[in-house]
């Protein structure tokens, strides 16, 4: 299974995760089973608001599944029309989250809970 996340800076599997999938610098797709480490600079980083191509973004990489701090309402939508689950992290970090995803401790993201963490309130 390839598990994305969206990342502030790259360091490896100690990233944190990011609070916004759309605004994030970076994500780190990690293979579960081969245990590889991929780094992928966000290709949409400057996307009008609500327009958030995903695909653009992990600059084609595929993965099953997507962990965030938050996502707003359209990448999510998008996310999940090509088979994208996306979880919203529940600790600091990469390794942290892979652990609680092994173990069906996160929590999927509908478009009824996206937004998460976002300051202030969401913008979306």
């Amino acid at each position: 299974m390839k598990v994305g996340f969206a990342v502030l800076k790259d360091e490896g599997i100690g990233s944190r995760v990011y609070d916004h999938f759309g605004s994030s610098p970076a994500f780190v797709i990690v293979d579960t089973e081969g245990k590889e480490v991929l780094t992928v600079n966000n290709r949409d980083l400057h996307h009008a608001h609500g327009a958030c191509n995903p695909i653009m973004a992990l600059d084609g990489k595929r993965v099953d599944a997507m962990i965030v701090g938050g996502i707003g309402a359209g990448a999510l939508m998008k996310l999940n029309a090509i088979g994208i689950k996306v979880y919203g992290a529940g600790a600091p970090t990469v390794e942290e989250n892979l652990v609680l995803l092994s173990g069906n401790k996160l929590q999927e993201l509908s478009v009824n809970n996206s937004c998460r963490a976002h300051q202030g309130g969401c913008g979306h």
